[in-house]
């Protein structure tokens, strides 16, 4: 039948970036853990970016996930607050990629359609889905169940992902 394979899915952000990690199997899915990475908003954005490196370094090494997805940045109308997302967004992607995992990156719309089924909702909706998807699943902010739909989007399109970015690199 196959080995399960660990996913962790990250939602970047500079305050707080979540993290889900899922194991899946055929159609199977199966909560393992999730959480919040915090940085210090008082502390410059070195310093901040640095946190949620180190944090999210500290997760992949406690849970040796094999692949990971990482939510694209929509862009606002806050120049200033889209620049600091996309460099939270590079350490999301850096991370899981220097410790050798292919990393898949999903548009906000298709996590959404993944798991409430259309490309729009709220994040109630999302948190309400994915305790239905994984009835053990816990998580601590809206942000780790966004990690958590995140992983279960990408074990939904894997195939295809980890295909294109191995081709990508080949």
């Amino acid at each position: 039948m196959g080995q399960a394979i660990r996913i962790i899915g990250i939602d970047p952000g500079l305050r707080r970036t979540g993290w889900g990690i899922v194991e899946s199997l055929g159609n199977s899915l199966r909560f393992v853990a999730s959480g919040t990475i915090r940085s210090n908003d008082k502390a410059d954005l070195a310093s901040r970016l640095c946190q949620l490196h180190d944090g999210l370094a500290d997760i992949l090494h406690a849970h040796a996930p094999e692949e990971a997805a990482v939510e694209q940045t929509f862009v606002n109308k806050d120049a200033a607050a889209t620049l600091k997302l996309g460099q939270a967004r590079g350490i999301a992607m850096l991370v899981p990629a220097r410790a050798g995992l292919v990393v898949a990156e999903y548009a906000p719309n298709a996590v959404k359609k993944a798991v409430i089924g259309v490309g729009h909702g709220d994040k109630k909706q999302i948190s309400m889905m994915v305790k239905v998807l994984m009835p053990k699943a816990t998580f601590d902010t809206d942000d780790a169940a966004d990690a958590l739909a995140i992983a279960i989007c990408h074990s939904h399109h894997r195939m295809s992902a980890v295909h294109q970015a191995r081709l990508a690199t080949a």
